[in-house]
């Protein structure tokens, strides 16, 4: 007795290969999307790699877990706000350049605002996401230094001021482009760049 035709077997679609660097992106990318709408605690390994064609096992080719991800996540957005602004932060430039940078750094946040309000969220509770984010602002504290001059500092340590003016506009940043409703962006560019003007340039010009 005939059994007729064998059924043909579904093809299966082949994953695109990729090369490693664009393969962990794509992993970072998916957990960047993932915190705008919800905070680091609800991220999982599946719901991440739900976002990315590659397999869950693909995961730990490039992470330890979790922690480790959002980490690369902190950099990937850290490299980002420095390359906006670093020719200031390395010390050249005067108020345009400080304008500049901070239009910039606005963008950044206008984008990826709710991505960085989850991530100053869970650093809260994770000690090696608390540091490397803390690295991050003492960045911006280091290169703002230089351009508070003694003078314009009063009595108080140059230091200290940038570590006002970095970590209040860091809080600010997040509250305005963090969450809903935002402030529009040249509201805050304008905001930002009155204070900055007023402590470190002349305030007749601010």
């Amino acid at each position: 007795m005939s059994q007729g035709p064998r059924p043909a077997r579904a093809r299966q679609t082949p994953r695109r290969r990729r090369t490693p660097e664009v393969a962990e992106q794509e992993i970072v990318a998916a957990a960047a999307a993932l915190l705008r709408e919800r905070p680091f605690r609800e991220l999982t390994v599946d719901e991440v790699m739900r976002g990315t064609d590659l397999s869950r096992p693909s995961f730990y080719v490039y992470f330890r877990d979790r922690h480790h991800l959002v980490l690369r996540v902190v950099e990937h957005l850290g490299s980002e706000l420095f390359a906006i602004a670093d020719s200031w932060l390395a010390g050249g430039g005067g108020r345009a350049e400080a304008h500049a940078a901070l239009e910039g750094i606005v963008a950044v946040y206008e984008e990826h605002g709710p991505v960085l309000r989850a991530l100053a969220e869970a650093a809260a509770g994770d000690r090696d996401l608390e540091a490397a984010y803390e690295a991050l602002v003492t960045r911006f504290i280091d290169g703002t230094v230089p351009h508070v001059s003694g003078e314009r500092a009063g009595d108080a340590e140059p230091r200290e001021v940038a570590a006002a003016l970095v970590w209040m506009m860091e809080r600010y940043l997040t509250q305005s482009l963090g969450r809903e409703p935002r402030t529009p962006a040249p509201v805050v560019v304008e905001a930002l760049a009155r204070i900055w003007n007023r402590v470190l340039y002349d305030p007749a010009e601010a």
